[in-house]
């Protein structure tokens, strides 16, 4: 049979270690809300830069093309006359 010290560390490791769980599942759960957090906030920043990119390619794209094939005056590009009059070789 144990004696009376005995059973007292023994309880006192117990309430020690109910003590440390807490503690551990607490911290645990304050970093899954931090990692939820920084995780939505990258991806928005992600989303923003691929957005700012798409439009950075756009207008990339519409300074490439001809000052002529941008302009409304060019008439092989004006669709108001009843369709596309540009010339094919085929």
């Amino acid at each position: 049979m144990p004696s009376t010290p005995t059973l007292a560390l023994i309880a006192i490791g117990l309430i020690v270690l109910v003590a440390i769980t807490v503690r551990v599942i607490r911290s645990l759960r304050r970093f899954a809300r931090t990692r939820t957090l920084v995780g939505d906030r990258v991806g928005d920043r992600v989303g923003l830069l691929k957005a700012r990119t798409a439009a950075l390619k756009v207008a990339v794209a519409q300074r490439r093309r001809p000052v002529q094939a941008r302009t409304r005056a060019n008439p092989a590009y004006d669709r108001r006359g009843g369709g596309d009059r540009r010339i094919t070789h085929g």
